[in-house]
């Protein structure tokens, strides 16, 4: 008996038709719009805008979030969202993950923890494929040591004075906001809170990083802040409470690389190829 990416996996009880469903759709979806195309987005370093758009059609973007808020929810358990991340990783595109579905570490906090004005503008338009959001964490300096960040946010009256840098910020260059952890408190995680910053705020500069190993398509960026303005509003929960709004997204987090460690591995051993740097090589 030959083995290939779905025979060789464990059987889950936990899948159930409309799973299996999904899994059919996205394939076809994916083989249709993403694989044709590995190579020359790799070797471009950058996906064509009209993916966003293709995969908020398709319900990829939206699955899992609120329906009042343009997402897909009745129905939707966490095994859709694993089914996802399995067959996106069958791809062998190891940037798309991080570009097109970076709104996935960026949109929660705001979902769960932005004021209603502010989740009611963001949401909607992140989820239908026509503005982007990035999750503002790891500092050259610190990596990504949140409890020691030194990014800071002053309050001045009705704003936050932002100053600091972000790097290694998957989606950066085109983002239209970043969910961002900066330190409004003292040393630690008591003091660390997140801002919303949309990047069209005078005084953030963006720097891309180029050739990332296996990762050569994915936008990806070095976020400078100076002195930049941000609205008071923008807070994403309570202040100096940052780091329980950044924990609360791990569990989902985990969940998803899970399923880009099994895609991957069987995309290993039974893919049509494999992406090694900007180029594919046959593994039989």
């Amino acid at each position: 008996m030959s083995l290939d990416f779905d025979s060789a996996k464990i059987d889950n009880p936990y899948l159930n038709a409309d799973h299996l469903a999904w899994r059919d759709q996205l394939r076809a979806f994916l083989e249709k719009e993403v694989i044709p195309y590995r190579d020359e987005w790799d070797e471009a370093g950058k996906i064509p805008d009209d993916i966003w758009l293709k995969f908020a059609d398709m319900g990829i973007l939206g699955i899992g979030y609120p329906e009042e808020l343009g997402g897909i929810s009745e129905g939707i358990d966490p095994w859709h969202s694993y089914v996802l991340n399995e067959e996106i990783s069958r791809v062998a595109l190891g940037g798309i993950v991080s570009s097109v579905l970076v709104h996935a570490i960026g949109l929660p906090p705001v979902v769960k923890f932005a004021e209603d004005h502010i989740r009611e503008d963001v949401v909607p338009k992140v989820l239908s494929g026509t503005h982007r959001i990035s999750l503002g964490l790891t500092e050259p300096d610190g990596g990504s040591d949140l409890a020691n960040l030194t990014t800071t946010a002053v309050r001045v009256g009705d704003h936050y004075i932002v100053n600091g840098s972000k790097t290694f910020i998957s989606g950066g260059m085109c983002a239209d906001w970043v969910s961002t952890a900066v330190r409004t408190g003292g040393p630690g995680p008591k003091g660390v809170s997140m801002l919303l910053i949309p990047t069209k705020l005078p005084g953030v500069e963006r720097t891309a990083l180029d050739k990332k190993m296996g990762w050569w398509c994915s936008d990806t960026a070095t976020l400078y802040f100076d002195d930049v303005r941000v609205p008071a509003d923008h807070l994403i929960g309570q202040e100096n409470m940052g780091f329980l709004v950044i924990m609360n997204n791990l569990n989902n987090e985990r969940l998803a690389m899970c399923g880009h460690m099994a895609g991957y591995s069987l995309t290993h051993l039974f893919g049509r190829s494999h992406s090694v740097g900007s180029r594919s090589r046959d593994l039989w």
